[in-house]
């Protein structure tokens, strides 16, 4: 497990990157007092667009899922805000399907829209959740 502060996961599909930015934004001032983790794309757009630190891994077609599900089993992630696209089909969604499961295996809160999002990051922001993390 990483010495680290266990980081927050933010992952968007392609429909929903700039939702996923824009709720970034909105939400900075808590978010910059925590590490971020993010895929690819997302995680470069977060970066430029919001201004805040965040460490990249691949994309998510590209193994990007399964290295955050990795940090999830070493408790190296206490939270993920992943907004889906369910109108879409995605080649990598076995990779999808296995990040939500370590979720459920690890319980880590896992957001999966806008609405759900909203509702973890203000739960962890005031303090009313504290995930523990392995």
């Amino acid at each position: 497990m990483s010495k680290q502060n266990p980081a927050i996961a933010v992952i968007a599909h392609d429909a929903k990157k700039q939702t996923m930015v824009d709720f970034v934004t909105r939400h900075r001032e808590y978010l910059k007092t925590q590490r971020l983790v993010a895929t690819s794309t997302t995680g470069g757009l977060v970066k430029t667009q919001s201004k805040l630190p965040v460490d990249v891994m691949l994309s998510g077609p590209l193994g990007g899922d399964l290295q955050i599900g990795a940090m999830i089993a070493t408790g190296e992630v206490k939270a993920v805000i992943f907004l889906r696209d369910p109108l879409t089909a995605h080649p990598h969604e076995p990779d999808i399907n296995a990040l939500m499961k370590v979720c459920d295996i690890h319980n880590v809160p896992l957001a999966t829209n806008l609405a759900t999002a909203e509702v973890l990051i203000e739960a962890l922001s005031e303090g009313i959740l504290t995930p523990k993390v392995v």
